[in-house]
């Protein structure tokens, strides 16, 4: 991964969010910043457990995140603060038929004010 690389996002490989981010082209992610990591689901369509990083918040859909923008910010940075040199940062997402911009801009917003990279991931598709 590159050095600019900011936000890497997890989703089941083949659920709906993945089929909805690989048809779109963000302007954030042609500059590097986000990855995509399509990853294997069980048989439900759920990812399987994370092996790396540290949950710091957890919500039940994306649509929670633009409303909850400053705690987005605050769990990161405080995070951040806590232990600088450690693994990365994750944000998980229980569920999620697709990622509308401003859900990933809460996300992105904090990941670019820290040095650890931060993690989206969302454990299914619906």
């Amino acid at each position: 991964m590159g050095d600019d690389v900011e936000l890497i996002i997890q989703l089941p490989r083949g659920s709906s969010v993945d089929r909805q981010l690989r048809a779109e082209r963000w302007a954030s992610r042609t500059r590097g910043r986000i990855v995509l990591e399509h990853l294997p689901a069980d048989q439900e369509g759920r990812l399987l457990p994370q092996r790396a990083g540290e949950i710091v918040l957890s919500v039940l859909s994306p649509e929670a995140l633009p409303r909850e923008a400053d705690n987005v910010r605050q769990v990161i940075r405080r995070a951040d603060r806590a232990d600088e040199g450690g693994g990365p940062l994750v944000v998980l997402v229980e569920a999620a038929a697709e990622l509308r911009d401003e859900e990933l801009a809460a996300v992105l917003d904090a990941a670019g004010q820290t040095r650890r990279i931060v993690i989206l991931r969302i454990m299914a598709g619906i």
